[in-house]
């Protein structure tokens, strides 16, 4: 079972891109969450948020550790398939609760009451070729699923 988790092609380039970009777009916005960094509000007022929303806090700190960890994990290459499935999971999220009813299009001119979900599609289809792939090159995934013996 630990095998399949970690097993990734080590000369997929293309999954290394994919999780490093992935992972550096997400990782501010959780960094927002968690610390208060780049305008956030920390830790402790995200939950507060998202259960303000009627998302029970216990997923509210899930959300918040799977945009921290998640990310940091996806640039580098730990356990690559479970944290794009905890972004993928989030990404479907924010579009079912927020985004979606502000339609495709991201607000560029400010003519939408908010957000469209076209940023959360990009974001959950790198998410799922990378838990279908794996982590790939230069992934810690890849060193780990060696010691298994591949």
């Amino acid at each position: 079972m630990l095998e399949k988790l970690f097993n990734t092609d080590s000369s997929n380039t293309a999954a290394l891109v994919a999780r490093v970009f992935l992972g550096l777009v997400i990782l501010p916005h959780g960094l927002q969450k968690l610390l208060g960094m780049f305008g956030g509000y920390g830790f402790s007022a995200s939950v507060e948020f998202f259960s303000g929303m009627g998302i029970p806090s216990v997923i509210g700190a899930l959300i918040v550790l799977g945009e921290s960890f998640g990310a940091l994990f996806l640039i580098l290459g730990f356990i690559s398939r479970i944290s794009a499935a905890g972004i993928g999971i989030i990404m479907l999220g924010a579009v079912a609760t927020v985004h979606g009813q502000n339609g495709f299009f991201m607000n560029w001119f400010g003519t939408q009451a908010g957000e469209g979900f076209e940023y959360h599609l990009l974001a959950l289809g790198l998410a799922a070729s990378l838990f279908i792939s794996g982590g790939g090159r230069f992934s810690l995934d890849n060193l780990i699923a060696d010691r298994f013996g591949k």
